[in-house]
């Protein structure tokens, strides 16, 4: 066959603008002004025959750097991570693959049970009554739970971390914007929130308080601490979590979480240039009705047989628009998938190993960092990310590492400007020992070399 995928025939054409009653296709846009037409050739290069495309695109792909040839240590949100060989084959299959929303129960029941599988393993690790599917991302996950807390509490401001991820905070700014929310930022201290700060920040007029755990940095918030400052001002408990983290660290629900957010990438999920990923959205049992997105329900057929259904879907297409929690339509449940199948074949005690790695090996890189006379900044909570105060360029120390076959990290003074100079490393479990005595080996080289021409 000539063609991978059937292309639209010239009788093709003809047949369609037949039905509709055209003769041609310049007829379809007379009702458009031709001034406002665009009358030129479009700059795109000519077309090729499939192999000849194959070729061109397989010879700028092979110039990116992927994790199969390089050592990454650049996370800031996104992890290189085990992926099971497993999820890849299920995802691929065909049921899965094309399935879209799950609207007749009757013939969607394996990809209900997907979803209905995928919010219990989110519940249970992050130690909430309920638990979604469908979101976009952690950061649209983020923000749509401070809408909720807003339209929950009737309040108009939001506190949030300055330790949650930068892009996040973003998100719950836009989104802040249409619902005329404010949204106001707590300060730091030693890489964490800073309590105190945020005790006077407080009043009646707060819905909300967000923070990540493990927050931006790497650093583990103390959640036990925040909890009775924030409820104490009758706002809700926003955390957005890490759910690889959640294996090996007390569960956000258990520390007095209102709503758990995150996104599933660290499970099952490639990094793609940042997308598309996988949000989870979580709660208690009182904020139930509130959810965005939909909720998978587990019942009985009229046989007593066990069924799955779509139920508790606030959204405009189904309710009054100005009844609706969201308007998130989209169908995330082929990532979900991926997560749910990577969580299935990791198990609990997978995924709790898994999570220590990355804190082991984190501690080994601040051991080696430090025993090399680096500094690095904040206190010893980590899991999986680190700061590393360098004092000079970032971009000249990741183009040093990239020579020598590692990515590097991310340069804070991007979105910090207190902390330009310093560089957040990712250390996760795919990282060996040998990969990470590299980059001490580099990192250290680079400092002595810049210290010696300022000598």
């Amino acid at each position: 066959m000539k063609h991978r995928y059937l292309p639209m025939t010239a009788q093709d054409k003809e047949a369609m603008l037949k039905t509709i009653g055209v003769d041609s296709i310049e007829e379809l846009f007379s009702d458009i002004p031709e001034k406002v037409r665009f009358q030129g050739e479009y700059d795109l290069k000519p077309a090729k025959s499939e192999s000849a495309l194959l070729k061109e695109l397989s010879r700028l792909a092979a110039k990116n750097a992927d994790h199969r040839n390089y050592a990454s240590f650049l996370g800031a949100g996104v992890y290189d991570h085990y992926k099971p060989v497993i999820v890849d084959h299920v995802i691929s299959r065909s049921e899965f693959y094309t399935a879209y929303t799950p609207y007749q129960p009757e013939i969607s029941q394996g990809e209900l049970q997907a979803i209905f599988e995928f919010q219990t393993m989110i519940a249970e690790l992050t130690g909430m009554d309920i638990a979604n599917s469908s979101m976009y991302d952690g950061g649209t996950a983020l923000a749509e739970a401070g809408m909720l807390a807003a339209g929950h509490t009737k309040r108009k401001k939001i506190l949030v971390s300055r330790a949650v991820h930068p892009e996040s905070r973003e998100v719950v700014r836009s989104y802040a914007l249409g619902q005329s929310i404010d949204v106001q930022e707590v300060p730091l201290k030693d890489g964490v929130t800073d309590v105190e700060a945020l005790r006077s920040l407080l009043n009646e007029d707060v819905a909300a308080v967000m923070v990540q755990y493990p927050n931006f940095f790497g650093q583990v918030e103390n959640l036990k601490e925040l909890e009775p400052v924030i409820h104490g001002s009758g706002a809700l408990f926003i955390v957005s979590a890490n759910p690889l983290a959640l294996g090996a660290l007390e569960a956000p629900g258990k520390l007095g979480a209102d709503i758990t957010v995150g996104d599933a990438q660290p499970f099952g999920i490639p990094e793609a240039f940042g997308g598309p990923h996988c949000g989870y959205f979580a709660v208690t049992k009182k904020l139930m009705r509130k959810v965005p997105g939909r909720l998978v329900g587990e019942t009985v057929d009229e046989d007593g047989r066990r069924g799955f259904v779509l139920t508790l879907q606030a959204r405009e297409q189904h309710i009054r628009r100005d009844k609706a929690t969201s308007n998130i339509c989209s169908n995330q449940a082929l990532n979900a998938l991926a997560a749910s199948v990577a969580m299935t074949a990791l198990g609990k005690k997978g995924t709790k190993e898994m999570a220590v790695q990355n804190i082991a090996k984190t501690r080994y890189m601040k051991q080696q960092l430090e025993a090399a006379g680096l500094t690095v900044a904040f206190g010893n909570a980590h899991f999986n990310e680190l700061t590393v105060k360098l004092g000079k360029s970032v971009k000249q120390l990741n183009d040093r590492l990239f020579d020598q076959g590692v990515i590097g990290g991310y340069d804070l003074g991007r979105t910090y400007e207190e902390l330009a100079g310093h560089v957040l490393i990712a250390v996760t479990e795919q990282r060996t020992k040998e990969e990470i005595d590299l980059f001490v080996q580099e990192i250290a080289a680079f400092t002595q070399e810049k210290e010696a021409a300022h000598a």
